[in-house]
């Protein structure tokens, strides 16, 4: 099953359950991705769930650290429990041991030997990630092992 037909079906339960909280964020992922599909007219598969998935975490995220901010953390609790849910649809993150692998092996395999080659293991790195890493973590340590 597909995360798109996943989240369907977790909204029907959502709706049964009469868990509004739940049904909610699940109804703002489905609209999310129906934005998508509807502007670039096209049938979304997972890795483009991921991306939006993603996405609306970082979202959050920020939010957060806004709220935080602002001494408002009665709403930074709401988007920590809306990242949560968003999160229970994305793969498991990598350890940072994969990481460390992953970064190697995207280096031994683009043949990159100084920070010109960096943007070659960024896109290597992102297509094994597939939405398991955050790239701006992946970028800092790229940058350190090629060098600046």
């Amino acid at each position: 099953m597909s995360i798109k037909d996943q989240i369907q079906e977790d909204v029907k339960t959502a709706m049964k359950a009469r868990d509004k909280d739940r049904l909610k964020v699940l109804r703002l992922i489905s609209a999310a991705i129906k934005q998508v599909e509807i502007d670039e007219r096209t049938e979304l598969d997972d890795p483009a769930v991921l991306t939006i998935l993603n996405r609306m975490v970082k979202q959050r995220r920020d939010s957060i650290t806004q709220f935080e901010g602002g001494n408002r953390q009665d709403l930074a609790d709401i988007e920590a429990a809306e990242i949560g849910i968003i999160e229970t649809y994305l793969p498991e993150p990598l350890s940072n041991d994969d990481l460390e692998m992953l970064i190697d092996e995207a280096i031994a395999r683009t043949g990159a030997e100084s920070i010109r080659d960096m943007g070659k293991v960024m896109g290597h790195v992102k297509t094994m990630a597939a939405g398991r890493a955050d790239m701006g973590i992946v970028g800092v340590k790229v940058k350190g092992r090629l060098g600046t």
